[in-house]
Order: C-alpha cells, then structure tokens, then sequence
C-alpha cells in the first residue's frame, strides 16, 4: 500500500509529465487550449481515485484492528467458557482471511508484529465429571486413565477450585499458556516425566483438601505449594544428580555439586514464568512476587533426596509443638508435604502404584547402563543385574515413606487411613513377594547344586 508521501511524489511527476509532453509536441495551435483542460482534468480525477483508494484501505485497516481487537479480548474475558473462547478463534480467522483476500496487502502481518497475538492454547478442553471432580480429591486418584489433555484440564480445575485464579486475579488464558508451556518442557522420560508432573500435583491437592490446609494456610502457602509441584521436576534429564556429579555434566559444574538437578528444576520454571504470557504472577507487585519466587525455590530444592534425613530431623524437631504463626515452621512444614507428594506413589492402590516401579526401574537401568560403558560408579539398587521390585521397595517404604508420613500423621491424624495404611500393606505384600523370590532362588540354587553333584558322580 503507498504511503501519503509517495502519492504526493506520484502527482508531482504525474503532472510534470502531462504538462511538458504537450510543450513538445504542440506548441501551438487552437486546440492546445482545450487538451490541456481535458488533460488536466484526467490528472485530476486520477489523482482523486488514488486518494479514495488509499482512504478507503485506513479506513478499513482500522475497522478491522479494532474488530480484531475487540475478539481477542472477548476470548480472555471469557476464561473458563471454552465455546466462546473457539467461537471468537474462529472469528478472528475468518476475519484475517477475508482481509487477506479482500486486500491482497500485508497490512495484517505489519498489525501482528506491533500487537502480539494472544491465541488461545491449543489442548482441547475435558469437560470434568462430576465423579472426577471428586476422585480428584484423594490419593487413591488413578492417574494411568488420563490423556495429557485431560491431565491439563486437571491441572487447571485444581487452581480455580482452590480460589487461586479468583483470589489473585490470574487471567485464566495465561493459566492455560503457562500449562500448557510447562507440559512441553517435561521430557519423555520413563518415570520423570509430564504424568508424575501430574501425579505429584494431584496429591498435594488431595492433601490440601483431606488435611483441610487451606483453614491453617495462606492463600499464598497455597499457591505456592501447588505450583512448586508442577514445576518441581521441569527438563528433567532422566539421570539423577550422582550421574551429573560424577560425570562433571554441565549442570554440575554450573550449579557446584549443589542440587544440580533441583536448581535446574527452578531455573526453568522462573525461565518460564518470565514470559509475559506464562507468567500467572503479573499481578502481584515485586515484594509479593519476591516471596512467591523464594517459597517456589525453596521447596523445589527440598525435593533433593540427599537432604531427607536434614528435612525430615528438623521437622521432627517442631512437629509436637508446632506453631502455624512461626514462619520457620510453616516453611519447614510445606518442605515435608512437597516431599510426601513427590515420593507418594505407595500411597496409591497397587494396580495404580506398580506401573511406577516399572518405570522408575526402566529410568535406574538406563543410568546404571550408562554408567557401566563410562567407567562410573553404580549404584546396588539401580542395577539390573543386583535389583528386583521387592529388594528396591522394601527398604525405601519401611525407612523412608512410613516413617515421613507418620511423622505428618502427628499433626493431620486424618491421613492415616487414606494415606499411611496403604503404605504398610504396601510394605507387607512387597515382603511376601520378596519371600516368594527368595523361595524360587533357594529350589533354582538346590536344582543347579544337584545338577553339578550329578556330573561330578559321572
């Protein structure tokens, strides 16, 4: 399209050109007058489409970035209304390509570039169930049913049931955005991956329902815990912080031994959150956001199994007085129930918590493989060679999970039979297991011991 000062350029030369042809070509004569009149007024009517023509397209290249406008903003007015939120998509794009048609001009592409266009995700909305609605709140959820869709959709009702995106006005697209973002940066790993992402979220938000969290914390607690479990385990490379350490990863050496894994975990997500359409913060001012950023962090790096026993020993330490208006306290409490959601897999009815295992193992042979061809270290329980389902439970639900949530158990008496029962039987079926094995291996070894006696006789 030409510019106001091209079209003025455009008639200066236009009638130059009309002017000194004639001058040329007929000086004189008694139908000189008359031509130039004629000629004159060709110029002039040229000149006047070419104005109309150029106003026209102003005229309508406002119309259309107001109407442009006007949808786009329906569609974050709308939130949660997913119809109209595809009703004002389809709109907008029939209304580009009608321009484009219409105009044959890149006007649009010019418009995009000075207002960024604020599309709507693209996961398809699941529509929660009344049934779901309710197993969502409890740690027998099964998370193996879900579709990442759904799963999004999921994570989604859990901010707004809590009051979170009412409480802190967060726009519901930029929730979804920031979703959305968070699912592309899990890997596919075996065990860390988007789905654990999920299921760790889910539990945090069973807990805060069945231990009523909500009556003792903040709204900010809230939110705090809940995103720190979505973020928890953001890229991560499926080889655990030994593998870094010992082979001298980038992340190792960027983060001095220290976490690396769980510093990497946080990075990403404020990496995330400082795109201005992921960041479900906007609204608070700095110091809020200050404190929401060192709540996130401090409870991502709390998820580092090498500080268990340092965690776990402080909050014993406060758990028979414990104080809710201690500041310290609550911290050290929302460490302890990030960890419990982290690790809480037992938690779940077997048929949903075995899978896990599977998984889990998959991830430790790939590391142990690893390891072996680089000449690193191996861990007993990581290779496939020493390790079976009953030996890499056992130990870690007797001296890790039942002695954590137990501890819990002393201030929300409540969760012992949603939550620490199913970790005993858990614990004693994975011993009976373990007998069963050790049954089977003492017959293999008398059945090989009688077969190498019966050689020798020969």
């Amino acid at each position: 399209m030409l510019s106001a000062s091209t079209f003025i350029v455009f008639i200066v030369i236009n009638l130059r050109l009309c002017w000194i042809r004639p001058v040329y070509t007929c000086v004189c004569g008694p139908s000189y007058s008359a031509y130039k009149e004629e000629l004159f007024q060709n110029v002039l009517t040229q000149v006047a489409e070419q104005f109309s023509r150029a106003f026209k397209i102003n005229e309508l290249k406002t119309e259309v970035t107001n109407r442009l406008a006007m949808l786009e903003k329906r569609v974050e007015l709308e939130g949660m209304k997913v119809v109209e939120i595809e009703k004002c998509r389809n709109d907008i794009k029939n209304l580009r390509e009608e321009m484009a048609s219409r105009n044959n001009s890149n006007f649009l592409e010019d418009n995009k570039k000075l207002t960024p266009r604020r599309d709507v995700p693209s996961y398809p909305k699941y529509m929660l169930s009344a049934q779901t609605v309710d197993a969502l709140k409890k740690p027998a959820f099964d998370v193996w049913l879900w579709e990442a869709n759904e799963m999004l959709s999921c994570l989604e009702h859990m901010y707004h049931d809590l009051g979170l995106v009412k409480d802190f006005n967060i726009n519901p697209i930029t929730l979804k955005r920031w979703l959305l973002c968070i699912h592309d940066n899990y890997k596919n790993n075996p065990f860390h991956n988007f789905r654990h992402c999920f299921c760790v979220t889910q539990m945090m938000y069973s807990m805060i329902c069945l231990c009523s969290l909500q009556e003792k914390f903040t709204q900010v607690d809230i939110l705090i815990l809940m995103t720190a479990a979505v973020c928890h385990d953001l890229d991560h490379p499926g080889f655990n912080n030994t593998y870094q350490i010992n082979a001298r990863t980038e992340l190792a050496v960027r983060y001095n031994d220290i976490s690396p894994l769980e510093n990497h975990h946080c990075a990403v997500a404020f990496q995330i959150f400082s795109q201005p359409d992921c960041n479900i913060f906007s609204n608070f001012d700095p110091e809020a956001f200050k404190q929401i950023r060192q709540g996130t962090i401090t409870l991502i790096l709390a998820t580092d199994m090498a500080r268990h026993g340092e965690i776990l020993d402080s909050f014993k330490q406060k758990v028979d007085n414990f104080d809710y208006t201690d500041e310290e306290h609550v911290t050290c409490l929302k460490m302890v129930l990030i960890k419990c959601c982290d690790i809480s897999n037992e938690v779940r009815p077997m048929e949903v918590a075995e899978p896990w295992v599977d998984c889990l193992l998959e991830e430790y042979f790939m590391q142990s493989d690893r390891e072996k061809a680089e000449g690193l270290p191996v861990a007993p329980f990581m290779d496939r060679e020493k390790v079976t389902k009953p030996t890499a439970q056992i130990g870690f639900i007797k001296f890790v999970l039942i002695p954590m949530f137990e501890t819990v158990m002393k201030l929300f008496p409540q969760i012992e039979e949603a939550m620490v029962q199913p970790l005993r039987e858990s614990r004693d079926r994975y011993e009976e297991l373990k007998q069963i094995d050790d049954a089977m291996n003492e017959v293999q070894k008398k059945k090989s011991e009688n077969l190498t006696m019966g050689g020798k006789k020969k």
